[in-house]
């Protein structure tokens, strides 16, 4: 609770720019937990939620190849697999039952899942950065891109001990990220792909 509520003030004490991210241009939930849990490839990290697109394909089958949104009770229809319910699954999950069902009818089939779009995508930077606020996306971002689109850090930032807050469920997920570290390409794994709600947290 303390955290929400710390997060709120800091957000109430500047203006959220909002955004739009152009590509082009879970753990045991315990404070320290290990960022390698999550990847930066979106496609295995995301879990997919309503009104999210996602291209569906099945190789070398034309006629199964498609874009399918996520309806808002979470589930979609594909020929030969029927209705699946992808709420809260990852992509992999679904190309995993999607897989199983159209495999009835040919077995051979190699099913691939990617999202498109997500929908309700909100990632919060606050602390010491020339932007801070909540940033409404349309697509993935990592840490470091986040940081880009909050305008980069202040000169009082400590850069060392920048961190990623992740709540699941009534528990709290504290990635660390040294800045300076990924940069010069240690530690990249810290470098994660953000979930919607995350808060990347500037000292």
């Amino acid at each position: 609770m303390a955290f929400i509520v710390a997060v709120a003030a800091a957000l109430s004490a500047c203006v959220p720019p909002g955004g739009t991210y152009d590509p082009s241009v879970s753990t045991s939930g315990v404070e320290g937990a290990d960022p390698g849990q999550a990847t930066t490839t979106p496609t295995r990290d995301y879990h997919i939620g309503p009104e999210d697109l996602l291209s569906i394909s099945v190789w070398k089958e034309p006629d199964l190849q498609r874009e399918v949104r996520v309806r808002p009770d979470g589930g979609i229809s594909f020929p030969l697999a029927g209705d699946v319910n992808v709420a809260g699954k990852t992509p992999e999950e679904v190309t995993g039952v999607i897989t199983q069902r159209v495999q009835k009818y040919i077995p051979a089939a190699v099913v691939t899942v990617s999202v498109v779009e997500v929908a309700g995508y909100n990632v919060f930077v606050i602390g010491q950065v020339n932007a801070p606020g909540k940033f409404v996306l349309g697509r993935y971002v990592d840490v470091m891109q986040a940081l880009t689109l909050a305008g980069g850090m202040t000169p009082f930032a400590n850069t060392d001990n920048i961190s990623v807050r992740r709540r699941v469920g009534s528990r709290e997920i504290v990635y660390p990220f040294d800045y300076g570290a990924v940069q010069d390409g240690d530690n990249t794994q810290q470098n994660i792909v953000l979930q919607s709600g995350d808060v990347v947290v500037v000292p």
